[in-house]
């Protein structure tokens, strides 16, 4: 009489390298059923045919199969997919390929500006392209209201519009008061996006022209102490030639939003400059 294989749960799992929790999860999927069970104990106990069936189980999964698909495949006892199903499997796996590619593509964009932020040192004088921005202008009652302004109200706007914003993120204020103001601020809120869409009555699109030269740095601290940063470069400029020919950006880095210590909020400084004529 030839001998048949009937190995326990904790045996099959160990000779199978896969978990018991993985079998009772197959089993009740209907993927992977014991070859008997024991009326009285409850005991499972596998055998060569389980064996089998897991490493066709594996064998799928490893080609990108799901487990409902599996299930269809075994339940049909096709055992292996169609022409036409790995056909599609290709397809979907290459389109996964692609948005995995440009994923990388994002983050190392991301990593390099990062990394050129935070290993930025004194002052750098730079060109900023033309971008697409949504923006949005209000006065608010105070440069405190400007967080709570983003949060709860821009950023679910943009998102209701429809707005793509590029990678790396690039969002900065611009403040557009004559004089310092602590109260009834008027400031535009701008971040880059992909392509220009209809405005709202609180969204708007457009086109910030490139500037030719501007005098970037990087300031480390609450924003209630930019003035620092504003005379260190203006000393800098004035020893260069150099004047302001425009409203400054306020990028943000860190803040609020992910970094509880004002101390260490980091924002960037970028100033439209032109040459002084002799």
């Amino acid at each position: 009489m030839r001998y048949k294989t009937k190995l326990k749960t904790g045996e099959f799992s160990r000779l199978m390298q896969v978990t018991v929790k993985t079998l009772r999860h197959y089993e009740q999927r209907g993927l992977l059923l014991p070859d008997e069970v024991d009326q009285w104990t409850g005991y499972r106990h596998y055998g060569i045919e389980q064996m089998q069936r897991l490493n066709e189980i594996r064998q799928l999964q490893q080609m990108g199969f799901s487990l409902d698909e599996i299930a269809d495949l075994l339940e049909k006892d096709a055992h292996a997919p169609s022409i036409g199903q790995i056909d599609e499997k290709i397809k979907q796996t290459e389109q996964q390929l692609q948005l995995l590619l440009a994923r990388r593509e994002r983050l190392t964009c991301w990593r390099d500006s990062r990394q050129t932020i935070m290993t930025m040192d004194n002052f750098i004088i730079q060109s900023l392209p033309e971008i697409i921005v949504a923006s949005h202008r209000e006065i608010i009652p105070n440069y405190a209201a400007l967080g709570p302004l983003c949060c709860q109200k821009i950023g679910p706007a943009m998102m209701e519009a429809g707005c793509r914003c590029t990678q790396p993120g690039y969002c900065f204020t611009i403040d557009h008061n004559k004089e310092y103001k602590l109260e009834d601020v008027d400031i535009e809120y701008c971040e880059q996006v992909e392509e220009i869409l209809d405005s709202t009555d609180f969204i708007q699109f457009k086109r910030l022209p490139a500037i030719p030269k501007a005098l970037c740095l990087k300031h480390v601290g609450p924003y209630e102490r930019f003035y620092e940063s504003f005379s260190k470069a203006l000393r800098y400029l004035e020893e260069k030639g150099y004047h302001i020919a425009g409203d400054p950006r306020f990028s943000y880095v860190d803040g609020a939003w992910n970094q509880e210590d004002p101390e260490k909020w980091v924002s960037i400084i970028q100033i439209p400059i032109s040459e002084n004529e002799e």
